[in-house]
């Protein structure tokens, strides 16, 4: 019996992921096991797209009454013909002392921990969208999210910043390393100019109007942890992707976005810089 924990949690960086067998794995199990069916006020939606920690994605090999891939969050698994309580329900608090996430910083699981309280805040209050009017921006890429949450190559293998660029490299892009200049640290200060190497054009005064020519994007940081990317769509709203999973069109409090800098942007704090993106002028990798 062996598991694959991934902790769905970076936009812009990899997620980590740790490998449990052996004798691991059977306690693991013991944790993980199916206590009791979930009944319908319980079930609180686990939405993918949302800055932060979004879950933990567990792929099991042997394990019985499990599924081959299944999602656990703040006691809940949810998965193909699985929707129970977990034996553990503070799997998380297991998994925050693990010696995989200390090896991303002392204060990682500490951090992970907000995250899962964030997250669980999140779960109760998520809602589906409001469409008001807002202004247009012809230059900019039509909000398809189709073209990316293929569930497959497309979405897994490209990140915010391909996403926030309308550019597919399938190759989970990093700001300035096309162009040899990448990223140094999680700072604004590190970031904005690998993206400048890039080609994007730094734009602090666009004061979210769009351009006249490509389109705008916005650079955020979580200080110390990660990354992110928003994009401005033609309808005036903007949108995002976090690492490998959906597109969406909503902040993580389940609003549509029409200023990234009010917007819930959960543990991503930061805001650096507005930027625009020449359709043609740019190569990210």
């Amino acid at each position: 019996m062996e598991f694959r924990i991934t902790v769905d949690i970076f936009s812009g960086r990899k997620n980590p992921v740790i490998e449990v067998k052996g004798k691991e794995a059977t306690r693991l199990y013991e944790r993980l096991r199916p206590a009791r069916a979930l009944s319908a006020k319980e079930r609180l939606p686990l939405p993918e797209s949302t800055l932060g920690y979004r879950g933990l994605i567990i792929e099991s090999t042997g394990a019985r009454s499990l599924p081959k891939t299944f999602r656990f969050a703040h006691g809940d698994l949810v998965g193909p013909r699985l929707s129970h309580r977990a034996a553990d329900e503070d799997l998380e608090q297991y998994i925050a002392r693990h010696a995989s996430l200390r090896k991303l910083g002392k204060n990682f699981p500490s951090q992970f921990l907000k995250e899962v309280e964030r997250f669980r805040e999140c779960r109760r209050k998520h809602h589906p969208p409001h469409w008001p009017r807002r202004e247009h921006c012809k230059c900019a890429p039509l909000y398809e999210p189709n073209w990316w949450n293929d569930s497959g190559q497309v979405q897994y293998n490209n990140n915010c910043y391909n996403y926030g660029c309308d550019y597919r490299s399938d190759t989970y892009a990093q700001p300035g390393l096309a162009a040899g200049a990448e990223y140094t640290s999680l700072t604004c200060g590190s970031v904005r100019p690998a993206a400048i190497a890039d080609c994007l054009i730094d734009a602090p005064t666009a004061n979210n109007r769009c351009p006249k020519e490509g389109h705008l994007v916005a650079l955020v940081i979580w200080p110390g942890g990660d990354f992110h990317w928003f994009r401005k769509n033609r309808n005036g709203y903007w949108s995002q992707k976090m690492g490998g999973t959906p597109v969406t069109n909503v902040d993580n409090s389940g609003n549509l976005i029409p200023d990234v800098r009010t917007a819930d942007r959960g543990p991503y704090t930061d805001f650096c810089t507005f930027m625009v993106v020449m359709h043609g002028h740019i190569k990210i990798a």
